[in-house]
């Protein structure tokens, strides 16, 4: 085992790597009871019960899922990088798929199984490397912002701070609600653990928010901690049903979003994850096709399952961090993923007052990629700001990243540098108008 993992090699140990395979989980296990939340769409109060994915089913998919990914990972690509279903991406599934589109979450399932499909072939052909290099780092950087702007937007709804309103839109939610001041306790609860340096402060955040709303009576006891794994038959195989369901215009703008967004977050997080460790070779990621299989097979399993894409998280950092090294800390985060799948009683504690801290606050840590953009050269920022400010405005992340890659093209042919703009954004730049023509409202 010491020497498949290359623990010498690697100058690591078991103590290491199973610390670090903990602080990993701890720092992932969010996903267990945020996912649920956000692919029935818990926010949305008037929105049809028997459109919504089942919480218990959701929950098991999504510690299946994780653990399968991590597996994958730790053992192929030897890598101390553990996956589960994405955030962003399931927003992205959740409220523009399902709740914008209108499209049944069974076909939506389908859409990602498909683009798993489509990421294994890229990765086994080589074309991933085209592909990425096609897109200019600045547009990859304003998707991250954009969802990160989202994604906050939904954990401010959730949370009641942020409510509807006849004359503005939008306007401030009422703060003699004990729920939203529970939600609003969470957050200053989270920035907190995050500013004294917990690796899993938003675990620790949503415990917190959970024991106060239980002890002022605004979330109910739980009858028991550990029970039985709830039934994943409401979800399980519904992705392979629907296959024939996603030949359309939509569905395939769909997939395209869900390929995009967890090809180039898999590939940030990697590179991150592998540079914080020290793997990196030659500014080169040694078994990266390794890597991105791994990724791309967990998403297509995951959409099996039940779950929204899965993909490499940047939390993995948190294990490298307290010492993890090698594959081996992935399968031990994977052997916890599975662990708790005895915990699920704890889901009706984890309310959208406590899961929404948790979206806000990934959503800051995603809008710091605001930092990487020139917003001195115009050519770049106008598509950028349109990516990143039409997420939340037109609650789509799809519509976001379609603002962007139409003004590219034509910033970049005023400015003279038609040249420079890679023959995929143009046919991409065909895709969206007919995205816009056909599709849109």
């Amino acid at each position: 085992m010491k020497k498949y993992f290359m623990f010498d090699e690697l100058g690591t140990n078991y103590r290491r790597e199973i610390i670090g395979g903990l602080t990993t989980f701890l720092s992932m296990a969010y996903i267990l009871f945020v996912n649920p939340t956000i692919l029935s769409l818990g926010a949305i109060a008037d929105f049809p019960a028997e459109l919504r994915m089942d919480t218990g089913a959701v929950f098991v998919a999504t510690a299946l899922a994780a653990a399968v990914g991590s597996i994958i990972m730790g053992v192929v690509a030897k890598y101390p990088i553990s996956l589960a279903p994405g955030m962003g991406l399931n927003a992205f599934f959740a409220f523009t798929v399902v709740l914008t589109y209108g499209i049944p979450w069974q076909t939506a399932l389908a859409g990602v199984f498909v683009s798993g499909i489509i990421f294994i072939l890229l990765t086994l052909t080589g074309i991933r490397e085209t592909i990425i290099n096609a897109i200019p780092a600045e547009l990859k950087y304003a998707v991250g912002a954009g969802i990160g702007l989202f994604v906050t937007f939904v954990g401010f709804q959730g949370a009641g701070i942020i409510v509807k309103n006849d004359a503005t839109l939008v306007s401030l939610g009422s703060f003699h609600d004990g729920k939203t001041l529970l939600a609003i306790f969470g957050i200053v609860i989270t920035i907190i653990f995050m500013l004294r340096g917990f690796k899993a402060a938003i675990f620790y955040g949503m415990v917190a928010t959970a024991v106060v709303g239980m002890i002022f009576g605004l979330i109910p006891f739980p009858d028991k901690i550990i029970g039985s794994v709830p039934s994943i038959a409401p979800t399980f195989g519904q992705a392979v049903i629907h296959f024939n369901d996603i030949f359309t215009l939509q569905m395939l703008v769909v997939i395209l979003t869900f390929l995009f967004v967890s090809f180039f977050d898999t590939a940030g997080t990697l590179v991150a994850v592998a540079t914080q460790a020290g793997l990196m070779r030659d500014n080169k990621l040694p078994r990266a096709g390794r890597a991105l299989f791994a990724d791309a097979s967990a998403s297509t399993i995951g959409a099996v399952l039940g779950t929204s894409t899965t993909t490499a998280f940047v939390e993995s950092t948190a294990g490298v961090a307290a010492g993890a090294r090698s594959g081996f800390s992935s399968i031990v985060t994977a052997v916890l993923f599975l662990l708790a799948l005895f915990f699920s009683p704890l889901l009706g504690v984890i309310t959208v007052q406590v899961t929404a801290p948790a979206l806000i606050i990934v959503g800051i840590l995603m809008v710091s990629n605001l930092k990487n953009i020139d917003w001195n050269r115009l050519e770049i920022a106008v598509p950028a700001f349109f990516t990143i400010i039409m997420m939340p405005l037109s609650y789509s992340i799809a519509t976001g990243i379609a603002c962007g890659f139409l003004f590219y093209p034509i910033t970049m042919l005023l400015k003279g540098k038609a040249k420079e703009v890679h023959p995929i954004m143009y046919g991409l730049f065909v895709i969206f108008i007919l995205y816009f023509v056909f599709i849109t409202h």
